[in-house]
């Protein structure tokens, strides 16, 4: 944690950041702020599938909520210089073998729960499938470009799990690199976006390029001091001034990748202030952080249950008050699940090491 003097930390405009300066060990502290943050999109996230439920893709404010998506996949990245190479050197093979067989759990992952799309949404009636996904084109689609169709319903679910896998299974790889030049992360995130930039001359565009782009970009920034990274979020009227700004931008010009990951930087760094200046002992923030620690089951776990939801308010027509209620129950629903399986985690051996398996 930086060092404060006794008029910084009493100061009412500079919140106080309780953030360990390193994780020393394999069984270091958690960031409180970081997982805040996670719990926190989880939490908007659910907005967003709701929105997509129930009102569809007609809804005029998309844009607003297009930094979802790049944050999960920048936080991840974060994670891997952050967290990650704190526990292993570079040169320990464990690093890379975590890293790959992590991104190979998310992908299989991806693939299990579209599997089970494919038999669930005809039973429940909640969407149709917007085309054969054993389909070339829509392979290349899902697998390369990226860029799924977003009306006529959803080629694939789930598909923040493919760019994430991508950038913890290339992570994996570019540690032997980095063994021998610590820049490795710096030069191989400079040529995507130079990659990024020849696309876009081209009148070309590939959203997983420029997700794991902006992951990337959370693996340089993980690797700042956390000092550097501390100081940064304690202008809460600049950072607020700058999001208005990137919120009058996307409004005139929606949302090109420039301004997409402008968007990202500004919204985890107010959220991360929030995190880390409020109280430890407030309810809500502990509830929060608990779906941060639980960010991937929570918004696996959403998904399904917006589908129920979907189907059964759809037949009951309740109108108006029906999209409040299913509005309500799906946040809670979602806090609920992640409620459900800490403790049984807790409580059950069984119920944890099946966590790990699929999860850890």
């Amino acid at each position: 944690m930086p060092i404060e003097t006794e008029s910084q930390a009493n100061h009412p405009l500079v919140p106080r950041l309780e953030i360990p300066a390193t994780v020393s060990s394999p069984k270091g502290p958690r960031i409180p702020a970081l997982d805040f943050t996670k719990g926190v999109l989880v939490l908007i996230m659910v907005l967003y599938h709701w929105v997509n439920c129930f009102i569809g893709n007609q809804w005029a404010y998309y844009r607003y909520l297009r930094f979802l998506t790049p944050s999960f996949i920048f936080i991840t990245g974060f994670m891997i210089s952050n967290v990650y190479l704190s526990k292993y050197a570079a040169a320990d093979a464990r690093l890379s073998k975590r890293l790959f067989t992590r991104g190979l759990k998310l992908m299989t992952i991806f693939l299990v729960l579209n599997l089970s799309r494919t038999f669930v949404i005809p039973l429940l009636s909640t969407g149709v499938l917007a085309g054969n996904p054993l389909d070339l084109g829509n392979i290349f689609a899902v697998f390369v470009s990226g860029n799924l169709p977003v009306a006529g319903g959803k080629l694939v679910s789930f598909s923040i799990l493919v760019p994430i896998s991508y950038l913890l299974m290339f992570s994996g790889a570019l540690m032997l690199p980095y063994r021998l030049y610590r820049y490795t992360f710096h030069l191989v995130c400079v040529l995507l976006l130079l990659s990024i930039l020849i696309l876009g001359v081209t009148g070309a565009r590939s959203y997983n390029l420029e997700f794991i782009t902006i992951g990337m970009l959370g693996v340089v920034t993980g690797s700042m001091p956390i000092e550097a990274i501390n100081d940064f979020v304690r202008h809460p009227y600049a950072l607020v001034f700058a999001y208005i700004c990137y919120a009058i931008a996307i409004t005139i010009w929606d949302v090109p990748f420039l301004l997409l990951t402008v968007g990202v930087f500004l919204s985890l760094a107010v959220i991360y202030l929030v995190g880390a200046s409020a109280s430890e002992s407030g309810t809500t923030r502990s509830e929060v952080i608990l779906l941060g620690k639980y960010s991937l089951f929570g918004y696996i776990s959403q998904v399904a249950i917006l589908q129920i939801l979907g189907a059964g308010f759809r037949h009951a027509n309740l109108g108006v008050a029906g999209l409040g209620m299913s509005f309500f129950a799906a946040f809670a629903l979602t806090i609920l699940s992640v409620e459900v399986v800490d403790r049984a985690r807790a409580r059950m051996a069984s119920v944890d090491r099946l966590y790990k398996v699929a999860f850890a």
